[in-house]
């Protein structure tokens, strides 16, 4: 039943929006494949993203701490959840994969009651892989109190390579 609702809610936010539901497909080098149950792709049936267009998307700005870094980070990028919507998403979980192939499972849920963002960059620099890039699943910790546990720090996916939406 979660799984419906979820596809309803993203149905509505795509009202107005703009967005097409065929995708282009990259130019550039690929930094992001999602796949899973998603109806909107652009290569077999696979969303591939390159940098250009994921910061074709609105952007976010989070403001927070995270343990890997000494103070505040800015961090700006998508939000997740605009991402899910341009690729149809209609799953119930996330399963975010690194290049190092670490993985988190990440509740759907969490990126729609959050403004959980894939940022692509800290402090106006772009991340690399060498700095936790090219993406960095990102939570609003700071605004959150209730987010900085163990649980959420772990879906804290850096160096993010791909989504499955299952």
């Amino acid at each position: 039943m979660a799984g419906r609702w979820i596809v309803v809610v993203f149905g509505l936010w795509g009202l107005g929006t703009g967005w097409s539901h065929a995708l282009e497909p990259p130019k550039g080098p690929v930094v992001l494949v999602v796949r899973g149950d998603i109806t909107h792709t652009n290569v077999g049936d696979e969303a591939h993203f390159d940098r250009d267009m994921l910061e074709s998307l609105p952007q976010r700005e989070i403001s927070t701490d995270l343990p890997w870094y000494d103070g505040p980070s800015h961090f700006s990028g998508p939000l997740t959840r605009e991402l899910l919507e341009l690729v149809g998403a209609r799953g119930d979980e996330l399963y975010v994969e690194a290049l190092n192939d670490y993985a988190a499972q990440i509740p759907l849920i969490d990126v729609i009651d959050y403004d959980v963002i894939l940022a692509t960059s800290r402090n106006g620099r772009t991340l690399r892989i060498r700095d936790n890039g090219p993406l960095f699943v990102v939570y609003p910790f700071d605004d959150h109190p209730e987010l900085c546990t163990d649980i959420y720090l772990t879906r804290s996916v850096w160096q993010v390579a791909s989504i499955e939406v299952r």
